[in-house]
């Protein structure tokens, strides 16, 4: 099945075998969503969870099919039979069905495809029977230029820990406005928790605008902030815009930046979905100064995203880290000029979706050292355990905390503040 031919037979499925297809080439989940657009919503939000669910094991799939296949099957194959061992070991769907439909997408491949149904049948027999030992495999490891730097910062068990969580996926958390309530369950940072999958559009309040998709570790960028009514606030590389859904929730007066009007476009409709007001600008952030000094500037920055692997599980197979050098030095910069946005004694937080110190602890350490006038301000807010804030007075969120209620994305957040006046 090639990237223009639409899904056939099992819709679902076949969808899902060309979102992984398009990630085999590099392009990530969602710039893959239009190979879905003949499927009906059901269809799509199905095979987008069959292509995550398969990322989040690509490893474990290999381990087990290897001792039943005497060649490497062709990509589309392979694909293919990834998808199959998922459903019917991590899923738990029934094997005769997983295979026969397995076997039928097959003969839709064309040629080479109906000469390996055979195959097909014969391996996914037999790797239906591979229970034990599917259960002995391991998460997927993080791939060496992630794991290296996190085992060093955090140690072997941290690591492990950080990759079942990955595989284990992100439930779907929600912020509701400060005069509002949400459905879930209450995190004790104020975040509300619902299963992954549950259909957002359907929950009570999303009509009413009471409360957004926002994962738990993201909001607590804005708690640490600590935004106040009235106070001027530009929040820089906004969207997809929960932050400044927040801020704007707290009663600041919210410039959102990004340089992508598309995205803006989103974060347009959210604030009128929950009827909330800010001022978005289309432009590069390093471009833009406001027309006098701010209060407060949030600044989360573009980063490797590595903080989010459960939610985009396709990052470790299309990334490999080069861009991090360029991240690095695109991040400095937009924290100096940040900086220069504030009035005195004004406040900035910094903070990226990663778990590389080299983007959040380092990055503190180079921003200290060419501002020495600049305090840590301490986080100190409701939920946050002792042992996540840094000797620096950072906060350090990875997937591994809060195992028994879902995880959170990685994160780094720090408040910096200006002195009242130059020394």
């Amino acid at each position: 099945m090639n990237k223009s031919e639409k899904p056939r037979g099992d819709g679902a499925r076949a969808g899902a075998l060309q979102l992984l297809q398009a990630v085999a080439s590099g392009a990530t989940l969602d710039e893959a969503e239009g190979v879905l657009e003949d499927l009906p919503p059901a269809g799509r939000a199905r095979a987008r969870r069959l292509a995550r669910e398969v990322l989040r094991r690509v490893d474990r799939a290999d381990a087990l099919l290897a001792p039943f296949v005497n060649r490497r099957p062709r990509p589309e194959i392979q694909w293919l039979l990834r998808l199959a061992v998922v459903e019917m070991h991590a899923l738990g769907e029934a094997p005769h069905g997983v295979v026969s439909t397995a076997v039928a997408l097959a003969r839709q491949m064309g040629k080479k495809g109906q000469a390996a149904a055979g195959m097909v049948n014969a391996v996914l027999r037999r790797a239906s029977e591979a229970g034990e030992a599917w259960a002995a495999l391991p998460a997927q490891q993080m791939p060496v230029w992630l794991r290296k730097p996190v085992g060093r910062a955090w140690g072997n068990a941290a690591a492990l820990a950080i990759e079942a969580a990955h595989e284990a996926g992100a439930p779907l958390d929600l912020t509701p406005r400060p005069d509002r309530e949400a459905p879930g369950e209450a995190l004790p940072t104020g975040s509300h928790r619902l299963p992954s999958g549950t259909q957002v559009s359907a929950l009570a309040g999303f009509e009413a605008g009471d409360w957004w998709v926002q994962d738990a570790a993201a909001a607590m960028a804005v708690r640490v902030l600590d935004p106040q009514p009235g106070e001027q606030i530009a929040d820089l590389c906004a969207a997809p815009g929960g932050k400044t859904l927040q801020l704007a929730a707290a009663g600041a007066r919210v410039t959102a930046i990004d340089i992508s009007g598309a995205r803006l476009e989103r974060v347009a409709q959210n604030l009128e979905r929950c009827e909330l007001a800010a001022t978005l600008i289309e432009t590069d952030a390093l471009e833009w100064r406001p027309a006098a000094p701010l209060d407060a500037v949030l600044l989360d920055a573009p980063c490797s995203a590595t903080g989010t692997i459960r939610r985009h599980p396709e990052l470790p197979l299309i990334r490999d880290g080069s861009a991090l050098p360029g991240l690095i030095e695109l991040q400095s910069k937009l924290i100096d000029h940040a900086l220069d946005l504030l009035a005195p004694g004004g406040r900035l937080v910094f903070a990226t979706c990663s778990l590389l110190q080299a983007e959040g602890e380092d990055q503190l350490a180079a921003t200290l050292s060419r501002h020495p006038d600049l305090t840590v301000e301490r986080p100190d807010l409701p939920g946050i355990a002792p042992e996540w804030i840094t000797p620096e007075g950072a906060l350090r969120l990875r997937p591994d905390l809060w195992p028994d209620r879902g995880g959170m994305d990685g994160f780094f957040i720090v408040r910096l503040r200006k002195p009242l006046s130059p020394t």
